[in-house]
């Protein structure tokens, strides 16, 4: 379930995985699962059982694009919600785009130049 308008998601992309791995366990305490996808592997940080975020590998489009962590936030409907934005001085930064399991996602910058995540959650298995 995920509340309309909520944080729901972060993720770290960063071209050094392992090192930022290190860092946020050395750190936080944080313990890692690995997801393969099909455009690289997937790690899912997690405190304890609970899930703290993502990290992944910097995309080969994103250039030589710094770390940086990404926010998504939860909407009813990411199409709609995206042309909102759109209109209210936002920009798209890419075409919207489904991941299976996970949702419909939509990479923007607000009026301000945030760059944000809108993301329609897939339903989750009970």
């Amino acid at each position: 379930m995920f509340e309309h308008g909520q944080f729901y998601w972060n993720e770290l992309i960063t071209p050094e995985v392992e090192k930022a791995k290190a860092f946020y366990a050395k750190t936080l305490g944080w313990t890692y699962e690995t997801m393969p996808m099909p455009e690289g592997d997937y790690v899912l940080a997690k405190q304890g059982e609970n899930m703290a975020g993502g990290i992944m590998q910097t995309p080969a489009d994103m250039g030589g694009a710094p770390s940086q962590w990404y926010a998504y936030i939860a909407v009813d409907d990411v199409d709609a919600r995206a042309a909102s934005a759109t209109k209210a001085g936002g920009t798209l930064l890419r075409p919207i785009f489904d991941v299976e399991g996970v949702g419909r996602i939509a990479i923007l910058t607000d009026a301000a130049g945030a760059v944000i995540g809108l993301i329609t959650p897939a339903p989750m298995e009970s």
